[in-house]
């Protein structure tokens, strides 16, 4: 059964809009429409998810496996693994490759679960 063509009524409250117009309403209706999963995505995360993070920040399957692990030992999964690494290597002035590497190797950790406990997660 062939959909009757109703553009023209359908677009009848855009059709005074401008581009820049129509180009901001599009990404406050897109922002709208991620909002709920981005919402769920700070709340819910896996170490799958957080390991396959960690392998597209450059860390080998055994690095990402070990400060996953260490994440879920120290209670800051949900923080995100990547992030907890990011954040390492600001506050100790090093690369994200070296933060990664000390925090796989356990070391570094006080630093975390301090600025965790101080409310300064995300």
């Amino acid at each position: 059964m062939p959909r009757e063509d109703d553009f023209q009524v359908r677009r009848q409250h855009l059709a005074a809009l401008s581009d820049d117009e129509l180009k901001e309403r599009f990404w406050r209706l897109a922002e709208e429409l991620v909002a709920p999963l981005v919402a769920l995505a700070r709340t819910h995360t896996t170490p799958s998810l957080e390991r396959s993070v960690l392998l597209r920040m450059g860390f080998s399957s055994l690095e990402a496996q070990a400060i996953v692990a260490r994440c879920q030992e120290k209670g800051l999964l949900g923080r995100g693994a990547g992030a907890l690494v990011w954040r390492y290597a600001q506050a100790k002035g090093v690369t994200v490759r070296e933060a990664g590497e000390r925090l796989a190797r356990g070391e570094g950790w006080v630093v975390l679960e301090v600025t965790d406990h101080a409310g300064t997660g995300r």
